[in-house]
């Protein structure tokens, strides 16, 4: 298999199990909480018990509404140049299905995607209340208004950067722009998008870099701190905060310090820059462990299913799909749907299963 094609199921499907690792934990307010509920060492594997769920997803490790958006970002941004039309547009169109499926409604103004019809997607997995908010605006033909920088931008812009990244269909920075006006549509503060377009850069990078290296994904992090402050110029202090971020996830590094006291130095996820702050502190901290990273993604009091998917989508853009831990894939809900929209990210192209 192609090397960029393993890179890009890495990612997605990282992501997913991310996503799915964190998601038991998600709304457990402490690392105690989660103890008591799996033990010393936290959560470290799928639970495929903890909710009541549709039948379609029973003895699997359910996924939330990060992957669920993740998925609707790709099936968008596929149908958008099938269509020819701006990708932000098709990509928004998409997140408006997937906002239809959270309330069990149909439209047949916003039926473009296929993955609309599968009965996974179509399970209401906490969303977040901006993006419901955000779309169900657009779904009345109004303009969204807030000032929102939670991290429901950030967690499902993956697709953006991986199909950007093959044959260099777009630039870097093309992807960076787009994945930050991607995230706008739902988040309007700055850190909200410039947070995405961070993210963007980094998986972009280490998708295309044949053999990457902790070092070198800090050389991307800190080249995409600086092309943020080149595209958002109007936002200089958001941008200075998202760096300074950044240069303390990498700063952790070198202390003694438990993954916990690291994570909780960087806050708790909620919001688009400490969620990617932590990704990017468990992704380098744990780059060549990717069970490892995960772990420690996801066990803290905070976002922990975003921040998991987050750090998911950036380890797996680096490592590939092959070198994920079986165990992780095995009850991984949709594993084969994610791949086949993996897949159609590496060709270009819309196709239903």
């Amino acid at each position: 298999m192609n090397t960029l094609q393993d890179r890009i199921r890495g990612s997605l499907i990282g992501g997913a199990i991310g996503d799915a690792l964190g998601y038991p934990v998600e709304f457990i307010d402490s690392f105690n909480g989660i103890q008591a509920r799996y033990g010393e060492k936290g959560i470290t594997r799928m639970d495929i018990r903890w909710t009541e769920v549709d039948v379609a997803s029973i003895g699997k490790a359910v996924v939330s509404d990060d992957t669920q958006m993740t998925l609707f970002t790709a099936n968008g941004l596929l149908n958008a140049k099938k269509q020819n039309i701006p990708m932000t547009y098709g990509i928004c169109r998409a997140y408006v299905e997937w906002y239809l499926t959270q309330i069990g409604k149909k439209s047949s103004k916003f039926s473009d995607c296929w993955i609309a019809n599968i009965p996974e997607l179509n399970v209401c997995r906490a969303p977040g209340i901006t993006c419901m908010s955000s779309l169900e605006a657009i779904y009345r033909g109004r303009e969204p208004m807030n000032s929102s920088k939670g991290c429901g931008g950030v967690m499902r812009i993956a697709p953006i950067p991986l199909y950007a990244a093959v044959q260099e269909r777009m630039s870097v920075e093309e992807a960076d722009h787009l994945a930050g006006d991607v995230a706008e549509i739902t988040h309007q503060h700055p850190l909200g998008y410039i947070s995405a377009a961070l993210m963007s850069h980094v998986i972009y990078r280490l998708a295309l870099d044949i053999e990457p290296t902790q070092e070198s994904m800090k050389h991307y992090i800190m080249e995409g701190v600086a092309e943020m402050r080149k595209q958002y110029k109007t936002c200089n202090n958001d941008v200075e905060y998202m760096a300074e971020l950044a240069e303390r996830a990498i700063y952790l590094l070198d202390n003694n310090k438990t993954d916990l006291e690291n994570v909780g130095d960087l806050g708790e996820g909620w919001t688009g820059e400490e969620a990617l702050a932590i990704a990017l502190y468990c992704a380098l901290k744990h780059f060549d462990s990717f069970e490892q990273a995960l772990i420690a993604a996801v066990n803290h009091g905070g976002d922990s299913d975003s921040t998991g998917a987050i750090t998911g989508n950036i380890l797996g853009a680096a490592v590939g799909y092959e070198a994920i831990p079986q165990f992780f894939k095995d009850d991984l809900e949709m594993h084969d749907l994610i791949l086949h929209m993996a897949d159609d990210l590496y060709r270009g192209e819309v196709t239903k299963m």
